[in-house]
């Protein structure tokens, strides 16, 4: 898992991409990986593990943290305040795709 980004697009209206978009259950699993499903019906793991024991990530040493995963009402994926995933970045990795393949208006919204 590269950077892991985040991406904030401004979007003029909604369309079935960004509605997919949403995690509907997330599920701690061995050796920090994560499984999550999406309300578009995609589902799958990723491996958080180079991430463990660092930075705002150091509060999965505690036992039990790590499983205390949750989906917030703004649809991050979320264990503290601080320590939280971003859902696109999350569906990217699972599914392989590009941002600009979820979110046709990232382009426009980059050039403008």
């Amino acid at each position: 898992m590269a950077g892991f980004p985040c991406f904030w697009v401004r979007v003029q209206k909604a369309d079935t991409a960004s509605r997919q978009l949403r995690p509907v259950h997330v599920e701690a699993r061995d050796r920090y990986r994560l499984w999550v499903r999406f309300d578009g019906g995609v589902e799958g793991e990723i491996d958080l593990s180079t991430r463990a024991g660092r930075g705002v990530f150091k509060i999965w040493d505690e036992p039990g943290a790590f499983e205390s995963v949750c989906i917030t009402p703004s649809r991050t994926i979320r264990w503290t305040e601080d320590a939280e995933l971003c859902a696109d970045a999350v569906y990217l990795e699972i599914t392989g795709q590009n941002p600009e393949e979820i979110m046709p208006g990232l382009r426009a919204c980059a050039d403008a």
